[in-house]
Parts: C-alpha cells; sequence; structure tokens
C-alpha cells in the first residue's frame, strides 16, 4: 500500500495540471446534470402539487349560457362534474396596467379545480364586489388583498379580497385572460359558462372531450382546454433549459470519459518502463490497475462532491430562475436522492472508462519488450515511418523540414492520431453546438420578425370605437409602419377533442407579414398558413384540407404554408380577416398587430397609444419567448468552459505523449543538425496538426448537427423546425484559428524543455 500511495503522489507531482483540469471538469459536468435534474423537477412539480391540492379538472368546456351541462354527469368515466359556473369577459385596471380578465361566477369555493388562496380570503357574501385573482394575473396588475380594481368604461369597482393558485391555463398577456373569481352577482350579464370534468381515467381525455361536446352539441361548445395543455403551459422554457443542460452534461460527460481514457493510456505508454520496474519488485497485475483507477477516481470524487457541496449550498442563491428552481427542487421528496445518484453516476462512468485503460497496465510485462529492429527502410529521424511522396516534394520545394516532419510524425501514426482527434474532436463538436444555441437565442432578441412576431404591440380596441377610427388612431403615432386589424376566434378540431386557435389577420389589399418556414404565403380565398402545433395535431401537411367548427359555423381552409408561431404551441391557423368574413359578413376586428419602425421602443410606443386611446385601447407589448431563455446564454457560457477544460485535458494528454515519442529521435535530430528550435517546431506542428483536425471535423460535423438539434426542439414545442441559426464561418473560422493556436501555443513549452535536455538524459530516457 505503501508503495502504491507513493507512486500516485508521485504521479501526481508529474501531473498537477492535467489533475486539476480533470478535478474542475468533473465538477462542471455534476453541476450542469445537477442543474437540469433540477429545472426538470423545477419544471413538472409546481403545476403538479397545484392540481393534486386542487383536485384540478382534466377537461374545461366553455359552452353558452343554455347548453344542458347535467347532462355531463351521466357520460362514463366523468367522475365529477364541476359547474356550469356564469362567465363574461371583461377588462380590469389597476396602476395603469391593464388586463383582460374572464370573470367567473361563483356562490362558494368550489370542489373540484379548488383554487389554493396564497393571500388573503376566499368570496363572502358581505363584500359584494370582491373577487379573487388568479397569481400570475395578480402579479400582472401589482394587485393584492385590499387593492381597489376598475373596469374601464363601465364605472365599475372591484375589491381584491384574496389571491389563489389554479391548475388552470395561467394569464398571458394578449393571449390567455386571467381567471378572477366573484359571486355571481358581480357577474350581472354573463355571456357564457364553464363547466369541470374531473375524469376517472385521465389518459381517456380527447374520448372523454369528444363524447362531452357530442353530448352538448358542437354549436354549444366555443372553447376547450385540457389538464395537459395546462401543465405543457406552466413547463413553459424551464423544461427547454433542463433538457439542453441535461444534453450537454451527458455530452460532456462522455468527452470526459474518453479524454481520461487517452490520458492513461498516453501515461502507460510513457510508462512502460517503470511499469515494469513495478511488476518486477513485486506488483501484481491488479494493483498496478488499482493505481490508475483509484487515483483517477479520487479526482473524479473530489469533482463530484464539490458540485453537490456547491447546488446544496450555494445553488438557491443564484439570481432568476436557477436559483429559483434549485430552491423548489431542495424541497422535493426526491432531492437527495438525486443529489447522490447524479454525481454517483458521473464518478462510476469515468470509473468504467479509466479501468478500460488501466487494464492495459496491467498486461504489460515485467521484463521490458525491446523494440522492433528497424525495417529495410530506413526510417527518417524526427518521423515515424518512410516519408511519404508528399513529405519529399514539400522537402524538395524548401518547405521548413520541422513542419515538414511534424506533419508527417502525425499523419503516419493513423489509428493513434485518429483516436487522439477524435478525443479532442467531440468537446470542440459540442462548443460548436453551444455557439449555435446562443446564435439563435441572439438572432431571437435582435430580429423577432424571424421567429414570427413581426408585430411588437397587440392592441384590443373596446366595441365603442369604430374599425376605421382605431386603426387611424394607431397609425397616427410616428413610429408605427401598420396597425393589421385582426381576430382570434377558439375552433373546435376535427372530432371535436381540442381546441385551436383561428386568427384572421390583415386585409387583401394589406396581408400580414407571417414568418414561413415552409410553402408559401396565403393569397387567394379559402387559403392558410399553420403552425407546426396544429401540423401535428391534426396529422396534416402543407397542401391539405383542414376542417374546424367556429360556434356552429364549420371552416374549410386550405394550408398552403408552415409559419413560425410561438404562440399557442403552435396550435395556430392564420388567414386573412376578409377570408373570415365569408362566412360572417358582420364580423368585426377585436385586435390589432402593430408594427413598429426598427429601434422603436415598444413599451413607450404603448404608453402612448394607451394614452391616446383615453380609456378605449388596451395594449400590449408582444412578449418575445427569448425572454424566457435568457438564463440559458450564462448556462451556455459555463458549459463552454467545461468543454473548453476536457478539450485541454486531451491537448495536455496530447501534447505529452508527443513529446516522450519524440526523445528517442533526439540524438538524430540533432545530428543531422536541426537546432533546438527546429526540434521544438516539430512537436508543435504535430500538435498543431492534430487540433486543425479536430477543428475541422467539429466545425464541419457540429454546424448541421446544432441546426438538426435546435430545429427537432423547435418542432417539438410546437414553434416549429427553421428557427436554428448556426454561427457565421467568420466565427468558425475563428474558432478554429483559437484552438490550433491554443494548441501551438500549449505544445511549445513542453516541447522546447524537451528539445534542449542534455545529451546524457537523453540518452538514459532511450536505453
Amino acid at each position: 500500500m505503501r508503495a502504491t500511495l507513493r507512486w500516485a503522489h508521485s504521479d501526481l507531482r508529474t501531473h498537477r495540471g492535467e489533475a486539476l483540469f480533470l478535478v474542475l471538469a468533473t465538477a462542471g459536468i455534476v453541476a450542469s446534470l445537477l442543474l437540469a435534474t433540477a429545472l426538470f423537477g423545477y419544471a413538472t412539480n409546481p403545476w403538479q402539487r397545484v392540481f393534486t391540492q386542487a383536485r384540478g379538472a382534466h377537461v374545461w368546456l366553455h359552452t353558452a349560457p343554455s347548453a344542458p351541462a347535467g347532462k355531463l354527469a351521466s357520460l362514463d368515466g366523468v367522475e365529477y362534474v364541476a359547474g356550469p359556473y356564469p362567465t363574461a369577459s371583461a377588462a380590469l385596471a389597476s396602476r395603469g396596467t391593464r388586463a383582460s380578465v374572464e370573470l367567473r361566477g361563483t356562490a362558494e369555493r368550489p370542489a373540484v379545480d379548488r383554487p389554493l388562496l396564497t393571500s388573503g380570503r376566499w368570496l363572502d357574501a358581505s363584500a359584494p364586489d370582491g373577487v379573487v385573482l388568479e397569481s400570475r394575473l395578480a402579479r400582472a396588475l401589482l394587485a393584492g388583498p385590499g387593492d381597489t380594481l376598475t373596469l374601464p368604461g363601465t364605472g365599475r369597482s372591484l375589491t381584491v379580497l384574496g389571491v389563489a393558485d389554479s391548475a388552470e391555463p395561467r394569464y398571458r398577456p394578449g393571449e390567455q385572460p386571467g381567471l378572477v373569481w366573484a359571486l355571481p352577482s358581480a357577474v350581472p350579464d354573463p355571456g357564457g359558462q364553464v363547466i369541470g370534468l374531473r375524469l376517472t381515467d385521465p389518459d381517456d381525455t380527447d374520448y372523454a372531450v369528444q363524447r362531452a361536446v357530442t353530448l352538448l352539441g358542437s354549436g354549444a361548445v366555443s372553447e376547450v382546454s385540457t389538464w395537459q395543455q395546462a401543465r405543457a403551459e406552466a413547463q413553459g422554457d424551464n423544461r427547454l433549459l433542463g433538457q439542453v443542460l441535461g444534453l450537454f452534461g451527458i455530452g460532456a460527460l462522455v468527452a470526459a470519459g474518453l479524454a481520461v481514457h487517452g490520458a492513461i493510456g498516453t501515461r502507460i505508454r510513457g510508462h512502460l518502463r517503470d511499469i515494469s520496474v513495478l511488476k518486477a519488485i513485486g506488483f501484481t497485475p491488479g494493483q498496478v490497475v488499482r493505481v490508475f483507477l483509484l487515483q483517477h477516481i479520487a479526482y473524479a470524487l473530489l469533482g463530484a462532491a464539490a458540485a453537490a457541496t456547491l447546488a446544496q449550498l450555494l445553488g438557491s442563491r443564484i439570481p432568476g430562475r436557477l436559483g429559483d428552481a434549485i430552491g423548489v427542487w431542495q424541497g422535493l421528496p426526491g432531492h437527495t436522492t438525486a443529489l447522490v445518484a447524479v454525481p454517483v453516476a458521473a464518478v462510476l462512468f469515468i470509473g468504467a472508462t479509466t479501468g478500460l485503460a488501466a487494464w492495459r497496465a496491467g498486461r504489460v510485462p515485467p521484463v521490458p519488450v525491446p523494440r522492433p529492429a528497424a525495417g529495410p527502410r530506413p526510417r527518417t529521424p524526427g518521423a515515424a515511418g518512410p516519408l511519404s511522396g508528399a513529405a519529399r516534394w514539400a522537402l524538395a520545394a524548401r518547405v521548413p523540414p520541422a513542419l515538414v516532419l511534424g506533419w508527417h510524425r502525425t499523419s503516419t501514426r493513423r489509428l493513434r492520431s485518429l483516436a487522439t482527434i477524435t478525443r479532442l474532436a467531440l468537446p470542440l463538436l459540442l462548443i460548436v453546438v453551444a455557439m449555435s444555441a446562443w446564435t439563435t437565442i441572439d438572432r431571437f432578441h435582435r430580429s423577432p420578425e424571424r421567429i414570427g412576431l413581426p408585430a411588437a404591440l397587440t392592441v384590443h380596441a373596446d366595441s365603442g370605437l369604430a374599425d376605421r377610427d382605431a386603426r387611424a388612431l394607431l397609425e397616427r403615432d410616428p413610429q408605427v409602419v401598420a396597425a393589421h386589424p385582426g381576430v382570434e376566434l377558439a375552433a373546435l378540431v376535427p372530432g371535436q377533442t381540442a381546441t385551436i386557435a383561428l386568427r384572421g389577420l390583415g386585409v387583401d389589399g394589406d396581408p400580414y407579414p407571417y414568418t414561413l418556414a415552409e410553402g408559401r404565403p396565403a393569397r387567394a380565398e379559402d387559403e392558410a398558413v399553420a403552425g407546426q402545433g396544429l401540423l401535428d395535431l391534426l396529422d396534416v401537411r402543407v397542401g391539405d384540407w383542414v376542417r374546424m367548427t367556429v360556434g356552429d359555423q364549420p371552416q374549410i381552409l386550405h394550408i398552403v404554408g408552415r409559419s413560425i408561431e410561438p404562440e399557442n404551441a403552435g396550435r395556430v391557423i392564420s388567414t386573412s380577416l376578409d377570408t373570415l368574413r365569408e362566412n360572417d359578413p358582420e364580423l368585426a376586428p377585436t385586435l390589432y398587430q402593430v408594427r413598429l419602425e426598427p429601434g422603436a421602443d415598444p413599451g413607450e410606443v404603448a404608453a402612448r397609444l394607451t394614452a391616446a386611446g383615453q380609456g378605449h385601447l388596451d395594449v400590449h407589448t408582444v412578449t418575445n419567448p427569448a425572454d424566457g431563455l435568457s438564463p440559458l446564454r450564462a448556462v451556455v457560457a459555463g458549459l463552454i468552459v467545461v468543454l473548453a477544460l476536457i478539450g485541454l485535458i486531451e491537448l495536455l494528454t496530447a501534447i505529452g505523449g508527443t513529446v516522450r515519442e519524440g526523445e528517442r529521435d533526439l540524438l538524430a535530430l540533432k545530428a543531422v543538425g536541426l537546432s533546438p528550435r527546429q526540434i521544438t517546431a516539430i512537436t508543435v506542428t504535430a500538435t498543431a496538426g492534430t487540433a486543425l483536425a479536430a477543428a475541422l471535423i467539429a466545425t464541419v460535423l457540429g454546424a448541421p448537427l446544432a441546426r438538426w438539434l435546435i430545429d427537432a426542439q423547435g418542432a417539438s414545442s410546437g414553434i416549429g423546425a427553421g428557427i436554428a441559426t448556426v454561427p457565421s464561418p467568420a466565427l468558425l473560422t475563428l474558432f478554429a484559428l483559437a484552438a490550433v493556436t491554443g494548441a501551438a501555443a500549449l505544445a511549445a513549452l513542453p516541447a522546447a524543455r524537451a528539445a534542449r535536455r542534455r545529451l546524457a538524459d537523453t540518452l538514459s530516457a532511450v536505453t
């Protein structure tokens, strides 16, 4: 044991930098995997907790007031019917902020989908104008218990009694109205009613919706929402962050394992004589294997323990969403198990790769095997074999011998060089993918029109303002380019199992500029473009005809293009307002999509339009989905650092192996007249050539892989493929040059030291 420890201590002193980088890389990998686990838990648990505690409904149906809701209780699979509750659409204002809401009348606290109070109290008959707000709506209105809300244009006011969490779809400005619970007397003119269904088998949701709509009649049902939609919306970008972290964490773990495997293999080749001596003095093959195995497992354990400790002690203090995610995750039941399992799994993987490489050390014979004699053809000093025709031509063309011999040394050791290039290319490839993710997010921020958001503002006008007057008022602002009138309707898909958004935006003379990833714009009557989420939901493609139902009126549209749709999970079909007026000539615009001049501040323009509208306009800035991905930039930067550390480990290994293998040629190179600087250039050229080949592979394969991964994620989220942006050729070229230059700089110092070694030292190293 003492000899084993002395050997490990000696090896650590010799390779302190490599050991440090391995510990840091392991810490970064484990931290990435722990953050991914935390984000997955954070994405799923809050909504699931609310849904379970509130006994949430699996289906919500918005119907006409006359719909016979009592019949739904007789359906097979329906455990409980909540409601019907009278509803009315309204707008609430507080502290200069307006929000579209759904007033829901309920005499008592519901038993199914029971709102969970977070502050204040529930409705009370002694306060007829009291309301309870859904928590996200309360945050948007900056309102809490005791505050007074106004209903613009009515002269009424409401008092906030409490704030509650709900498992239903949450408030999204311009997309989903906020939920407000009130006494039935506070909903004087209900325009509809809402019914909740709790099912015995949640997996039968689609079938239950279809039967419920058939029973009530499709004309009586205006909107359907399910628990799957609410869960997906609540998870939002947190799940995407978790997927990105998990993907890169696993990729970095594989790269680190390969780097450790290569480092041990190179070290074994460089210490064959020492290992033979160990066996000669009594070390068994198992003891030799354990020396390498325990040493690298100790490095991995140190890094994994450091990452787990920091995540536990300081993770919740990270500002922003990551800190919130870790704080919530630390309170989950499986937190302790994950905190132990993830580091242990990482250490076991590194241990497995270490064991495979260390096994070769156990096979080294106790008596050094003499080097094979040279073949009949003389070997060129500094090269691994006879010079190739290209190398001889380069020497004849007076290319510096150091460059020729350095490149030839790499090219002739094909299997070994290919393994080194592959191990180095993997972290570089992942860096290219990470750079592509950064570039895509940056494009989202700089050019929102490229991801389906050409409009910066969404404006809702009340019924007291005519369409012509509303457009004139909006286009009067000097920074408004265009105000496209439109309407958004809830439509039932064929089979009546889900609700989609049917939009009519723009008119024939002034079409709305949709962002298309496939097909062409809708020009003729009955033509439309659709999001990826809708195509997947209906299992249709561009070129197909689809039929949907709006109220009791069918609408048949020809899909001629696929648009990038970041809203409503891509379950959107869009056409012109004139096309929708073919079925309903009296259809009037209810919203306006406002495009602004480049550089205009949407917040300032929104404030001016709100003031100019004198209470008739409800103006919202369009939410950019990239805003929720802002934490991903810091994550990507951290992952690039971790991957760079792994690449650095592989480079140090390659440099050490090249220097040691060049020691036996040192005497010959000096004998033929090469100076120490030229001998140094041989090693530097060999290392730079390896880095250049790895960088070329990483850039050639990394860019299409990144595009495929990003587009696959966009398609799975409903936004659709076509959103990926890879780094520019200039940036990729700069990245490759940086990798090659860094590799050459790292190799320069150890190569120079080796070239200046005394002849006696060199002779002892090769004997």
